[in-house]
Formats: C-alpha cells, sequence, structure tokens
C-alpha cells in the first residue's frame, strides 16, 4: 500500500526515503567474511565487486579503468567526454587542475570544461582509448548518451567495447520528438547490438518496467546526485530520495522476471552513495551493482586530482554539475577499494566494508543479502 500524506488541499504526494534513512537490521546468524562473496555477474561478464564507475572524466581515464578492472571493478569510459575529444586528454585536464589551483569564480571551470567539450567528438580517439582498455585484458565499457547512441555505437563496437552505457540525467524507453527529429528507440536499437546495453537513469517502478522491456541488461537507478556537485535536483526540481528509487526498480525486476519467465535484469545504483555504509544499504534495497563517482576521487589513481564532476556539468546551456573538491585525502585505487582503513569514516576499504556488513548479517553473496531486513527512519 502506498504511504500518502496530503501536501495540500486535493493534493497528496508518496513518502519516500534516502539511504540515510534506512539502516541494515542484523540476522540470528553472522559468519565469516572469509566466506563472503561480493561477485556479481551481468550477461557473461563477472566481476568480484559491485562497482561500476560513473563515467566521468574525473576519475575515469583509460589508465585508471584498467586498474579499476584489474581490482575487480568496471570502469566506464565517457565515449563523448576529454579522450574523446582532445588528443592531449591529460593536458586538457591539467590546464582544468590549474585553473582550479587560481580560480576564485567556480564557474570558470563550468566555462572551462563547456569549452573543452565544445571540441568534436572524434572516433579515432576514443578508439584508441578503448583499445589501450582492451589490450590490458579488462572489461571494457562506454558511455553514450541517448541522444548520440545511435551515432556513436558502430565505431565503439568496432573499437572493441563489450559493455555499452547509454545514460542521461533521465532515460526513458520513449521520448517524443519534435517533428523532424528522429528519435532514439532504445528497444530497437538494443536489438540490433551484440553486446549487453545498460541504461538509465530511472526513478520509478513504471519507468524501470519500460527500460527493462527494451531488452536492457541492466537499468541504472538515479541520477548520479553527489551532496555539493550534483544540482539535478535545483536546476530541474526533479529527485527520488534513492532507497525509494531502488526498492521500487528492485519491484520492476521481480515482475518483470516474472512477466519473461526468467529473464533478470541488473538494478545499478547511481547516486547518493558516499560511504560504505551506504553501498551496503544500496545492496540491501535491491541493487545488484553500484556506480560510484565522487568516493573514487580519492584515488591517487584518478584524473581529476580530487576534484569530480559528472558529465552534465559540460552541458552547453543548462549544466547540471559543479566541479568540485571531493575530497581532502589522496590514497591508492587497491586501498581505498579493498583497504586496510587508518579512519573510521567509511571512505577507504569500501568494498572491504560490504564484505563485513554481509558477515555480520549472516549472508554469504549479494543476492542474498538483497533479502536482508531493513527498518525506516519516520
Amino acid at each position: 500500500m502506498r504511504d500518502l500524506v496530503e501536501i495540500g488541499m486535493g493534493r497528496t504526494a508518496r513518502k519516500a526515503y534516502d539511504l540515510n534513512d534506512v539502516e541494515i537490521v542484523p540476522s540470528r546468524r553472522t559468519r565469516s567474511s572469509k566466506v563472503v562473496s561480493t561477485a556479481w555477474q551481468i550477461d557473461a561478464y563477472r566481476f568480484e565487486l559491485p562497482l561500476v564507475t560513473h563515467p566521468s572524466d574525473a576519475i575515469v581515464s583509460p589508465s585508471s579503468a584498467v586498474a579499476i578492472g584489474e581490482l575487480g571493478g568496471l570502469g566506464v569510459l565517457n565515449a563523448e567526454g576529454l579522450w574523446a575529444r582532445h588528443a592531449d586528454a591529460e593536458g586538457a585536464l591539467a590546464s582544468l587542475l590549474r585553473t582550479a589551483e587560481k580560480a576564485d569564480d567556480p564557474t570558470m571551470l563550468i566555462r572551462e570544461l563547456q569549452d573543452l567539450h565544445a571540441a568534436p567528438v572524434r572516433g579515432e580517439l576514443i578508439a584508441e582509448a578503448i583499445k589501450s582498455v582492451r589490450e590490458s585484458g579488462v572489461t571494457v565499457a562506454a558511455r553514450v548518451s541517448p541522444q548520440h547512441a545511435a551515432e556513436l555505437a558502430p565505431d565503439l563496437l568496432a573499437a572493441g567495447v563489450e559493455l555499452l552505457v547509454v545514460q542521461g540525467t533521465i532515460v526513458s524507453a520513449e521520448h517524443v520528438a519534435q517533428e523532424g527529429e528522429e528519435p532514439l528507440n532504445l528497444k530497437e536499437f538494443i536489438a540490433d547490438l551484440d553486446v549487453p546495453v545498460i541504461a538509465g537513469g530511472v526513478s520509478d517502478y513504471r519507468t524501470a518496467m519500460h527500460l527493462m522491456r527494451t531488452g536492457a541488461a541492466g537499468v541504472i537507478v538515479g541520477q548520479g546526485y553527489t551532496p555539493g556537485v550534483t544540482s539535478t535536483d535545483r536546476v530541474l526540481g526533479i529527485g527520488v530520495p534513492m532507497a525509494t528509487a531502488l526498492v521500487d526498480a528492485a519491484a520492476a525486476r521481480r515482475d518483470y522476471l516474472d512477466e519473461t519467465g526468467g529473464r533478470y535484469v541488473h538494478v545499478l545504483a547511481d547516486g547518493g552513495i558516499t560511504c560504505s555504509g551506504d553501498i551496503a544499504k544500496a545492496i540491501a534495497c535491491g541493487a545488484d551493482a553500484v556506480m560510484l563517482g565522487s568516493p573514487l576521487a580519492a584515488a591517487a589513481e584518478a584524473p581529476g586530482r580530487g576534484l569530480y564532476w559528472t558529465s552534465a556539468a559540460a552541458h552547453p546551456s543548462l549544466p547540471r554539475s559543479r566541479v568540485a573538491s571531493a575530497t581532502d585525502q589522496e590514497v591508492d585505487l587497491k586501498t581505498l577499494l579493498l583497504g586496510p582503513a587508518s579512519d573510521a569514516d567509511g571512505t577507504i576499504n569500501l568494498f572491504g566494508a560490504l564484505r563485513r556488513a554481509l558477515a555480520k548479517t549472516g549472508y554469504s553473496d549479494l543476492k542474498e543479502f538483497q533479502k536482508v531486513e531493513v527498518t525506516a527512519r519516520v
């Protein structure tokens, strides 16, 4: 039964909960963390960590994508980002970092990102980036926007992309375009591809179900919300608290599984995750994996050197992300993901903590952990 409250005469709204509004309840059993698995698999691709990176140039370069893959996660290159537009992407980033050091006005960083993204996408550049990741032996993933998916996908597949991410602030299965414009038919697009597609973001049951029916292998839930960085809620007034959005998407996944007689679509949580406890709560609410952005900015391997932004920061007319300092510390990627931690704030050893959460509640793998009891603050 939907929990509705009256917000005025004749208008009700549904109560919704964020990750910091819920807590995980221990069960009657505990187990050793040594016998716990955090592995998951999407299509033919298995990963030891339920980690997919947000496709931000601040955290994913070809070299950091390789490092993330070697540690068990999936690094997603932005096929419309700096590595796709500039032969010297490192130099472009260095220019941005110099601006950050001396800029009194934070809008200077947005303007510089907009200028850098005004350069056209060059197929040979993103193909070179993809090739360097593929040659390392890790799984290759790249993100495209819905507007440019049909245009860019052939070159990405030819370059060796194994997982394609179609991601925008909000992605729907049905887009109504103006006369003369040919919108992306996501169902036909996915059916014509030989690689699995992850699509999103969505925030409600109905849209999640519609995306699952397009044939997507995974659905991204959320808009990559990061406190102090993203501003979709302020700019567009759009946003659904992550715990509720995940539970609703998990319900769509369950109903779609019944509808199709067994086709399982993975749910990825993108947003509202700032610490290891949030990762555990996201899985408990139904996510199969988490898309991390700002928590990875602390990695020494991150090209943004502590700065973080999403691809929406470079929108030419309506940016929905700031360029912000996401961390005051720098730590190597392996320690960040797998520990050991020397701080008690939950920002280091992110997935070691997830293993411990499973062990402390008596669950042996992620699928089981999705059944854990949770409580909500009313």
